[in-house]
């Protein structure tokens, strides 16, 4: 591994200096953060209100191009800048009922509470750990050379093609943890809590999108057969954004994974330690830092997870330069490049 050159006393004062970083930024946090989120918010509702509006007379191509782009732009900031950050309580400190990890409910298919479940409490606790993160694969993908090949996994990039337009609905699926039932770590009573759950949650985005909208449209201008398909396509984008995002976290080439012998007795400095090198950073404009969550700074963000996702970029350089002073990797690259090394991974996996 990356980090096999650091001695113990290296490790303890690494993660000395990174919680120093951290202390600092808490320190410092204060209205400007607030402000920031509450006109991100701000922002982003008009911005969804506005797509719908003009969705509603859809039969017009102007009006379908112009409110289906707005949708899909709000859809996104929803998701990745806004619910994905809120749901780590990067902002519960503001003790806003209202911007709280405890009461959002997020415009995507798998409930809040199941998406922490899997998401904050496993995968950022155990991240790439081969046998506890199940994030590596998403139990349908092979994506580390340590799992047995199987014929089946000649389908890895057919299989993964065909998530990343319905992503959502594999997340809802995968957050159910059917694996995790079928070795009896998981009662089928929690199970059948977890389908009532996203049960509701799936009626309700459906209903939203698929039955409200365009039903109205059709009563107003005719246009509802067009909204629906505006509606489909700002979903159907979204989550071939989200997709590609969420698999440049950790995929592409320079991010490692471990064994959990790896992390038998891990310090704090050792967890740190293997976020860094166990993530993928994507490089860019600050526009497409907003539009990924800032989850471009995925290497920031699994350190500091409960940090406002707006200062990633200004730790970013603190947090490189201590992974150059201690021969550490920093994965980082282009969009394009990174998307395409993940790619590449999950072609190459396909294969014995």
């Amino acid at each position: 591994p990356g980090a096999a050159h650091l001695t113990d006393a290296q490790v303890a004062e690494l993660g000395r200096e990174l919680d120093a970083i951290r202390d600092d930024v808490l320190a410092r946090r204060g209205t400007s953060d607030a402000a920031y989120i509450r006109r991100v918010i701000r922002w982003q509702r008009r911005l969804e209100l506005g797509g719908r509006a003009l969705l509603l007379n859809a039969r017009h191509p102007a009006a379908f191009v112009a409110g289906t782009a707005m949708l899909t732009v709000a859809k996104i900031v929803e998701n990745m800048e806004i619910g994905h950050n809120v749901l780590h309580g990067q902002w519960d400190w503001m003790r806003d009922p209202d911007i709280h990890s405890t009461t959002w409910e997020w415009d995507f298919v798998t409930p809040s509470r199941a998406w922490q479940n899997t998401h904050n409490d496993l995968h950022h606790r155990w991240t790439n750990v081969v046998g506890k993160d199940r994030d590596v694969g998403y139990n349908v993908l092979r994506m580390d050379e340590s799992e047995p090949w199987q014929p089946r996994h000649l389908l890895n990039p057919v299989i993964n093609a065909g998530l990343a337009p319905i992503f959502e609905w594999g997340i809802a699926l995968y957050d159910l943890e059917l694996d995790r039932v079928q070795s009896g770590e998981k009662s089928r009573e929690e199970l059948m809590t977890d389908l009532r759950s996203v049960g509701v949650k799936a009626a309700r985005q459906f209903a939203k999108d698929y039955v409200a909208t365009p039903a109205v449209a059709e009563v107003l201008t005719g246009s509802g057969k067009a909204t629906l398909a505006g509606t489909l396509l700002a979903n159907g984008l979204r989550n071939i954004w989200a997709h590609s995002v969420i698999f440049c976290g950790h995929f592409p080439e320079g991010a490692e994974t471990f064994s959990e012998e790896m992390v038998d007795g891990e310090t704090r400095g050792d967890w740190y330690v293997r976020q860094m090198i166990g993530s993928a950073n994507i490089s860019g404009s600050k526009l497409m830092h907003f539009m990924t969550g800032n989850l471009s700074h995925q290497v920031e963000h699994h350190l500091f997870p409960d940090l406002p996702s707006s200062r990633y970029a200004e730790v970013a350089p603190q947090v490189r330069e201590i992974c150059a002073r201690y021969g550490l990797p920093y994965t980082t690259g282009p969009l394009l490049r990174q998307v395409g090394s993940a790619w590449k991974k999950v072609f190459r996996l396909a294969l014995p």
